[in-house]
């Protein structure tokens, strides 16, 4: 044995970092105004940093603070983030101060993220799903630092996150126990752990705490204005609930953030009321507390949901619905990144949700020319399960038999119009992404979903039944028959159309007994963000963008 090996290098960098921030700190309590000092004495160049900056709630005081910090002293962090949602966050490797980073999404800063890369001043180690980088955070993505955001905290350093709890704990628990340095921004400081609302994580794991200057941000990111759905997604959604949510009797789910999925929630109360669904498919969720579910809760048709955050205007909507959310004794909602994604992944039967762009297999990507979006928690949603084992009627019904052992498969289901704004195909022959990926040396191509994963494809033409197919022709064959003039349809076969039909691998509106003369706005349960309101009691109070009346 060894005695002279040291077995707690880490613990006693800790220690070191801790009595330089000692002069600034007053217990566990750093000022306001010596943010930038204190992150200047605990942080060392070459840090791995992990900046809470997830899809939706942001520490954008710690990170605008880590933006001004003195490149000179700290520079060339390996920045490990969920989502780049502010410009700050990128401005850190416009300085210096980042020079690699680890993320999953980044949504508005996306066109930036790919100029960075391609100026040589932004290194990318992967872009991973949610589930993958909070795993290597445990790994081999340790942190020396973790930068997060609470609602409020007391003293000794607990902190209650409120409806925004997310990913937090997840975050403080990789650098905790491993010895990293925990600071936490909060709007709220209190004197003890008994004037807070509840504990959401102890004292014992948070090193620092500091009263932001402002609230820290949230974004609205999954409400969706009922005015800006079209009569095509109105049909897409028409077709989705016959022809996979009630043909496949489809109860555990997680829909997507977009329009497409949007009009599917508020046609529930309608159409599926019409069909007689209610009760038989849509019950248990896993997605965020989506505004425009609100019309199904009440009428009924929602059990429970499973939120990954919570959303700006719904707190008190939640706070009231305690059965149907996760809520504390405080009324507070429960979110959970992490449990949510594992849900999604392992407890939900299908996952719907849309793309930037699909090719002839099936293979999808959010990733396209010029803009390096990254995917969130879409491949974990949007991949089967294979270590599943419980079993359902919507599992069963994508069954296959091999040497006599049945297994199931989850629902995957992606939905697209062919074309996007200014007439560009969303259906193409190759994704952007393959390019885009050999042109950034990405060892493997940026792919959100890929092909063999995906059973069902709804367009405005149709469905393709994509899990029945029998062979990759006979899939290429599927998608292109329900493709319009996208450049994989081809030339329109009306022999193949029918056998096709036939056979079941595609299934055209008249098929499904959907009516495209019937896709009108007036089948929405609410067409506007008042009628959501006016559905909800008052108890949704939508952000003043979405407020029109």
């Amino acid at each position: 044995m060894n005695q002279s090996t040291a077995w707690d290098t880490r613990r006693q960098d800790k220690a070191e970092r801790l009595r330089n921030a000692a002069r600034i700190a007053t217990g566990k309590v750093i000022p306001t105004e010596k943010a930038v000092d204190a992150l200047e004495a605990l942080i060392k160049p070459g840090d791995k940093v992990v900046l809470e900056g997830d899809n939706q709630k942001q520490a954008d005081f710690l990170s605008r603070s880590l933006a001004a910090v003195d490149p000179a002293r700290v520079h060339d962090l390996h920045l490990l983030i969920s989502s780049f949602s502010r410009p700050e966050q990128l401005d850190l490797f416009e300085d210096g101060i980042a020079t690699k980073t680890d993320f999953a999404f980044a949504g508005a800063q996306s066109t930036r993220v790919a100029q960075l890369l391609a100026d040589g001043k932004l290194e990318i180690g992967a872009i991973h799903t949610y589930l993958e980088l909070y795993g290597r955070f445990f790994v081999d993505l340790i942190p020396n630092v973790a930068l997060v955001a609470a609602n409020s905290a007391d003293r000794d350093g607990n902190l209650c996150t409120g409806p925004n709890t997310e990913d937090t704990p997840t975050i403080i628990e990789a650098a905790a126990f491993r010895d990293g340095i925990v600071i936490a921004q909060v709007n709220e400081l209190v004197d003890s752990a008994e004037q807070l609302p509840r504990v959401d994580v102890p004292g014992g794991w948070v090193d620092f705490v500091i009263v932001a200057d402002r609230p820290y941000q949230v974004e609205p990111l999954f409400t969706r204005d009922p005015r800006l759905i079209t009569e095509v997604q109105i049909l897409m959604a028409m077709m989705a609930i016959r022809g996979v949510y009630e043909r496949h009797q489809v109860t555990s789910l997680n829909h997507g953030i977009g329009f497409d999925t949007a009009a599917i929630e508020l046609l529930l109360p309608t159409y599926g009321e019409s069909l007689g669904l209610r009760g038989k498919i849509a019950k248990n969720w896993v997605l965020n507390p989506h505004p425009t579910l609100i019309p199904a809760i009440e009428s009924g048709w929602v059990e429970s949901i499973v939120a990954f955050g919570g959303e700006v205007g719904m707190e008190e909507y939640c706070r009231a619905r305690p059965d149907v959310f996760a809520t504390g004794q405080d009324g507070y909602l429960r979110s959970n990144r992490l449990i949510a994604q594992a849900s999604g992944l392992y407890a939900a039967d299908m996952f719907i949700g849309s793309s930037l762009q699909i090719d002839r297999n099936g293979n999808s990507s959010t990733v396209t020319h010029g803009r390096l979006s990254g995917f969130g928690g879409a491949p974990n949603m949007g991949s089967d399960a294979r270590g599943r084992r419980h079993a359902s009627p919507a599992w069963l019904e994508m069954a296959r038999v091999e040497d006599g052992i049945e297994r199931g498969r989850k629902l995957v289901v992606q939905t697209l119009e062919t074309f996007g704004k200014g007439g560009v195909p969303k259906l193409v022959e190759t994704l952007d992404a393959v390019s885009v990926g050999k042109d950034a040396g990405f060892p493997v191509a940026p792919v959100m979903i890929y092909g063999d994963d995906v059973t069902h494809v709804i367009t405005e033409e149709g469905i393709a039944y994509l899990y029945k197919a029998r062979d990759l022709e006979e899939r290429r064959e599927a998608l292109a028959a329900v493709a319009g003039v996208s450049p994989i349809a081809g030339k329109h076969d009306v022999a193949r159309e029918e056998r096709l039909r036939r056979d079941g691998l595609i299934a055209l509106p008249s098929d499904l007994k959907v009516n495209p003369a019937d896709a009108k706005r007036s089948l929405l349960a609410a067409r506007s963000v008042e009628d959501l309101v006016t559905w909800s009691g008052g108890l949704y109070n939508p952000p003043a963008k979405f407020r029109s009346w």
